[in-house]
């Protein structure tokens, strides 16, 4: 490297570091920016998601020469319905269990310090415990500490839960008009972007975004297909073996279901806790139909119904849920995946494009020369 080129590398870095620096020192005018995108980043998030899931229906109906007005007017009327019919017929019998499973867990609690209680007074416990003081005393300073941040911890909540229903509200009233903007113009969306880049580039970069969508499309479409056929085989069984709180329990599967891997053990352990309460049996068929249940969608519903549309390891899988379920909790474990595939999408074809032009290149030379 010669001395200009490093030098210009040293002012590149200086500057970098500056502008770091400066930043730091000036944050606070960058918190009215950071508070409208966290505001808006999960109604952007659901409008995308229900953009991808339901765009194909509208893109379905044109075919049959309806106006794209139309079809989104229909689309609209379809989800209206549905949730209609939710409200009046769904709705109240997930209330009825979920308001159960509430008072329930007082229940759950107090027979849970029995057993532990029951198992403190065995001679293997008191002697384990013996061997832990340490660890029992470091646990007793905690919840001493905890005890007194308890009532700083109540106040905290109750603005969170005020939060919550702000944010809920925001959702509500953003995401129905943004989602009808998506549907009406968002196809264009490809063509305009690639106006503005330079000509070479443009073909490339229309063929990007389109596979980028096609991939998000078909991953988001087959997740929800198979969460739901998850979610219905769950609740079959779990009526059979007269499973409480079945619809509540079933639809924890079919959501959590979303997070490969690790998803569908968090959604089953509240089924196989609830069968435990019930009798070690009751706990163990749970886990049967569990099992059955994903065995159904590892070797049938996925390989049908998503096919090759990731194409991803499940190494890589489990690493990326790893890092992301660190970094971000379990909103990074649903998004990884599907961020992992439009990074994938975008270097595969930015590769094969400049592959392209080299050898584009390559031809053109030897052609000069003749």
């Amino acid at each position: 490297m010669s001395k200009k080129n490093l030098q210009f590398w040293l002012i590149q870095i200086l500057l970098i570091v500056l502008i770091v620096f400066v930043s730091t020192k000036i944050s606070f005018l960058f918190h009215p920016i950071t508070i409208f995108i966290t505001t808006l980043f999960f109604p952007i998030l659901i409008t995308l998601f229900l953009y991808f899931l339901l765009n194909p229906v509208v893109n379905y109906l044109q075919r049959f020469k309806v106006p794209r007005i139309v079809a989104i007017l229909i689309i609209y009327l379809l989800i209206i319905g549905l949730l209609v019919l939710a409200i009046g017929n769904i709705v109240p019998i997930i209330t009825k269990q979920f308001t159960a499973l509430a008072n329930e867990l007082p229940k759950y609690a107090s027979e849970t310090v029995r057993y532990f209680e029951n198992l403190s007074q065995s001679a293997e416990f008191k002697e384990f415990m013996n061997e832990q003081q340490d660890l029992l005393d470091s646990a007793q300073e905690r919840l001493v500490a905890f005890a007194n941040d308890l009532p700083t911890l109540i106040t905290g909540s109750f603005q969170n839960i005020l939060g919550l229903v702000a944010n809920i509200a925001i959702i509500l009233v953003t995401v129905p008009l943004l989602l009808f903007y998506m549907f009406k113009d968002g196809h264009r969306f490809p063509v305009a972007v690639s106006k503005f880049l330079p000509a070479a580039y443009r073909k490339e970069a229309m063929t990007i975004m389109k596979e980028t969508g096609t991939t998000l499309a078909a991953y988001i479409q087959g997740q929800v297909t198979v969460g739901l056929f998850v979610g219905i085989l769950s609740l079959i069984g779990y009526l059979i073996i007269d499973l409480r709180f079945a619809l509540v329990l079933a639809i924890t599967v079919s959501v959590t279901n979303i997070i490969p891997y690790v998803g569908p053990l968090i959604g089953g352990a509240p089924a196989v806790i609830v069968g435990l309460f019930e009798s070690p049996g009751k706990a163990a068929l749970v886990l049967l139909i569990l099992v059955i249940a994903q065995q159904v969608e590892g070797n049938i519903l996925a390989p049908l119904i998503l096919g090759k549309t990731l194409d991803t390891h499940p190494a890589t899988i489990i690493i990326l849920l790893l890092a992301a379920g660190n970094l971000a909790g379990v909103l990074g474990m649903i998004l990884a995946v599907p961020t992992y595939a439009v990074i994938k999408t975008i270097i595969i074809n930015l590769v094969k494009f400049l592959r392209a032009k080299k050898e584009a290149k390559l031809r053109v030379v030897p052609e000069t020369e003749g």
